[in-house]
């Protein structure tokens, strides 16, 4: 007979139970809900960054138009999974949800950052539901737990981060899947047998769960490995433990059929997942920077460092003080000898998982209670992927695969206490309720104010710099950031210290190399920074630019063409590369180069939009109308593409359709190229009112911009505001502007008024600063001779002319008013061959006509002839 005691160590509810739902179920649900959205409300209003960029706005199969096909054949970040450069995390569900979340609510972050609280309150809550089935006897434990994992300040990157959005939904699908798998398996009442299979449905529907998990984030396939160990340790521990010894081996192959026929489905079913999973190509490649440890070339460096970072991500869970959202560079020095004192940790850690592991074993066998074994079990399963025990990761430490391993740290940190409170007194039981409530207020306070890090990429970056300076990759990305908001200087500081801290970091080379006015630095940086990755694509495509502008073709040819064969997915680079062949006329190699650009960058507004300027260039403007489209099409924002569809449809007289591109584009933005030829439109159509607003946006926009005030001048000269015109165009010549065409626009005042003699001295002004343009010259030297027949000196006036068709001999006008002057001055000959050489540039010109027929009349008059 089992005495009392014996009694008192069962479990009062089979291990596979349901519970029914108590009437405190539904609140305490609520009050886990309302707890997240507390913690988590000031995250909501932030913005995508760091990760979310490459995830979500920089990836083509986010994008509602874009073939779903795509999402199920790249990575992650938009990579062909077989491409050598894929990380090879293949999430498909993931990147459904944010496909979803585009289609509903567009790229506005409050609809990301909503479904990520939303799905933290529900993991919150389905902790609770499975700590109340499968781990604590007491549902007010479980209730603690979830009240812990709400609050846990380690969360916040999952949680306020949108990529952390796998690590959420798969840990939803983790305990759904173990959960599943635990109702398919029948109550054990009998010691000489394991319990059977009682819904293979249900069995199935946890695997696909699991599938699913693992769909959503690699690490999604632990829960298997929960579910075999949980099944054997708990499911079947009668059978385990009664028939351990003195058993023939068939006898407890007899026993253990029942779990041996669901082990092995699950195995069989998880070998074929990992088998489909390699057939994407070869594991994924990752540098130096992203885990040193790996790169180490001693084996014990790698073995004691590996296991120190197993004590800091153990130690994020137990004190999470400092987090940063990147600790690679740096952060973690490499644990290099047995010596070093951070080999104590490693080795508390050690002892601290045997004795877990040895009370989980004494429990077991006594029957007792089962929460150490599942705080193990979903502490250590989910971060064996992001052990490096298996294959290499592509970081040091990263806080959101901790999310999913929080829930084990959990239920040992609650079971801990709850055993502590048994054992001490009423006193003893206060101090501990006040101390997990202090605990509970820490961490609540520490998760609001890591949330505000999150809220832009200046705070996120900063925040890096603040928390690790001895990171150089914090100091590189915030570099980035200063570099996109225009902050050069700082920039150039940030790229310093991270190449003081990391000499090899190529990238900052690099871009060291684009912040440099001189040539001469930059090509140093470029160079070096290809010393270092001969592979550098984006330092091979700068390179290759800047010797091009030098007129290094050749040189330049070969760096854009590895910058390619390097970069296969850079859009830049293909642009560029044909750009060079254009330039030299090379236009066939030129058109191949954009096509297979598009062909493997598809998704490249830029790409498609340089390819229809190249379409214009050649005479193709229908084809370039379409790219244009396309390139609108894929980014809806291109401003650029629709200044150039618009500048297209203007050539060909569609005036009304340019206008609504050039507006459509204002929508996006109110820059000044957008307002120049909307402007220009309105000016050639005659809308002078229209034009002036414009132009008068322009100038408040960029008011050193000379060209728009002197378009802003012609048309108030246009408009009749000839006064406002001449002051305004004084205006810009007082400034020291070498402008040419502000004198020819002041002749023009002035001729209008008849001041012959200051449009002439306007002209004599603008032939003074000597234009390299022929064409320009010519048309000052027609001017001038213009406005010196108005004031009858007819023989400079010709002179003029005559120098105008020198330097443009196709000039109609100027032979037409050379022939006059000689038909004035009675030099028929010499006016008849002016008039023919006009006419024959001219041939429909009806007035030259009607000159030579008076010279005709006046030679016949002379000569008596009828």
């Amino acid at each position: 007979m089992t005495s009392p005691e014996r009694e008192r160590n069962l479990p009062q509810h089979p291990p596979n139970s349901v519970r029914q739902p108590t009437g405190w179920t539904a609140s305490r649900c609520a009050a886990l809900v309302t707890l997240c959205v507390l913690c988590y409300s000031n995250s909501i209003h932030g913005e995508l960054v760091h990760d979310d960029v490459w995830a979500i706005i920089n990836n083509p199969d986010v994008r509602p138009s874009s073939s779903l096909r795509n999402i199920f054949t790249n990575d992650f970040w938009g990579k062909r999974m077989s491409d050598n450069s894929s990380h090879k995390s293949y999430r498909p569900f993931c990147i459904l949800t944010f496909k979803l979340n585009i289609l509903l609510g567009g790229m506005t972050p409050l609809y990301f950052h909503m479904v990520n609280v939303c799905l933290h309150c529900a993991v919150t809550c389905m902790l609770m539901h499975t700590c109340e089935r499968c781990v604590f006897e007491e549902s007010h434990l479980a209730f603690a737990t979830s009240v812990l994992f709400a609050v846990h300040p380690v969360h916040t990157e999952a949680v306020s981060g949108i990529v952390g959005r796998a690590d959420l939904l798969a840990c939803l699908l983790f305990l759904l899947a173990f959960l599943s798998y635990i109702r398919s398996v029948g109550v054990n009442t009998a010691e000489d047998s394991a319990p059977s299979t009682v819904s293979a449905g249900s069995l199935l529907i946890s695997l696909l769960l699991g599938t699913c998990a693992m769909l959503v984030k690699e690490t999604g396939i632990t829960v298997f490995g929960v579910c075999v160990f949980y099944d054997a340790l708990v499911l079947c521990s009668k059978p385990l433990f009664g028939h351990l010894s003195g058993s023939g081996v068939r006898h407890l192959l007899q026993i253990w059929k029942p779990f041996i026929k669901r082990a092995c489905v699950v195995s069989i079913y998880v070998s074929i997942l990992f088998r489909l999973w390699l057939m994407g190509g070869s594991m994924p490649l990752f540098s130096e920077q992203d885990n040193p440890a790996s790169f180490a070339p001693y084996l014990l460096t790698r073995i004691l460092t590996y296991s120190y970072l197993l004590y800091f991500n153990a130690w994020l869970l137990l004190a999470p003080a400092v987090l940063c959202y990147d600790w690679q560079v740096g952060s973690i020095p490499l644990v290099e000898s047995l010596s070093d004192i951070r080999n104590m940790a490693t080795a508390l850690l050690a002892v601290v998982m045997v004795a877990l592991c040895l009370h989980c074993i004494h429990s077991l066998k006594r029957q007792k209670r089962k929460e150490v074994l599942m705080g193990l079990l979903f502490l250590v399963f989910p971060f064996i992927p992001a052990s490096n025990l298996f294959f290499r990761v592509g970081f040091v430490v990263a806080e959101r695969v901790l999310y999913m391993p929080s829930m084990g740290y959990c239920i040992l940190v609650v079971h801990g206490l709850s055993r502590l409170l048994s054992l001490v007194g009423r006193f003893g039981t206060t101090v501990l309720s006040a101390s997990m409530l202090l605990l509970l207020l820490l961490f609540s306070w520490k998760t609001v104010q890591q949330n505000k890090v999150w809220l832009s990429r200046e705070a996120l970056f900063s925040s890096g710099i603040w928390t690790l300076p001895h990171n150089a990759k914090v100091h590189y990305n915030y570099a980035n950031f200063l570099k996109d908001s225009a902050r050069h200087q700082e920039a150039i500081y940030h790229y310093s210290i991270a190449l003081r801290l990391y000499p090899r970091h190529a990238s900052a080379m690099n871009n060291l190399g684009t912040l440099t006015h001189h040539p001469e630095e930059a090509e140093r940086y470029y160079r070096r920074a290809l010393d270092i990755n001969p592979q550098h694509n984006r330092a091979l495509f700068n390179l290759g630019n800047l010797l091009k502008s030098q007129g290094k073709e050749r040189e330049a040819e070969v760096l854009l063409r590895d910058s390619v064969s390097y970069g296969p997915y850079f859009a830049d680079a293909y642009s560029s590369l044909a750009s060079l062949y254009a330039d030299q006329k090379r236009y066939t190699e030129a058109h191949e180069m954009y096509l297979k650009g598009i062909e493997n960058c598809p998704d490249s507004s830029d790409l498609h939009n340089n390819y229809g300027v190249f379409l214009v260039d050649t005479g193709k403007e229908e084809l370039a109308a379409v790219h244009y489209q396309q390139a609108i099409q894929l980014k809806p924002a291109h401003y650029v593409a629709m200044v150039n569809l618009g500048r297209l449809l203007r050539s060909s007289n569609l005036n009304q359709e340019a206008e609504s591109w050039y507006k459509r584009a204002l929508q996006v933005t109110r820059k000044v190229e957008i307002l120049a030829p909307l402007g220009a439109l309105y000016y050639n159509t005659g809308r002078y009112d229209e034009a002036l607003k414009v132009y008068r946006e322009a100038v408040s926009l960029q008011p050193e911009n000379t060209d728009i005030w002197l378009a802003l001048a012609q048309v108030l000269t246009m408009a009749g505001q000839t006064k406002d015109a001449e002051k305004m165009t004084r205006g810009i010549i007082s400034r020291g502007s070498r402008c040419i065409e502000c004198y020819r626009l002041l002749s023009s005042i002035y001729s209008k008024h008849g001041n012959h003699t200051e449009a002439l001295e306007a002209l004599n002004s603008a032939l003074q600063q000597n234009p390299s343009d022929l064409t320009v010259r010519a048309e000052l030297y027609f001017s001038k001779g213009n406005q010196l027949r108005e004031m009858n000196q007819l023989d400079l006036a010709f002179e003029s002319y005559k120098l105008a068709v020198e330097l443009k001999p196709d000039q109609s006008q100027a032979w037409m008013n050379m022939g006059g002057i000689q038909h004035i001055k009675g030099d028929y000959a010499a006016a008849r061959m002016y008039y023919q050489r006009a006419l024959s540039l001219n041939p429909a010109s009806k007035l030259l006509k009607e000159n030579l027929e008076k010279l005709d009349r006046l030679e016949r008059r002379k000569t008596g002839a009828p």
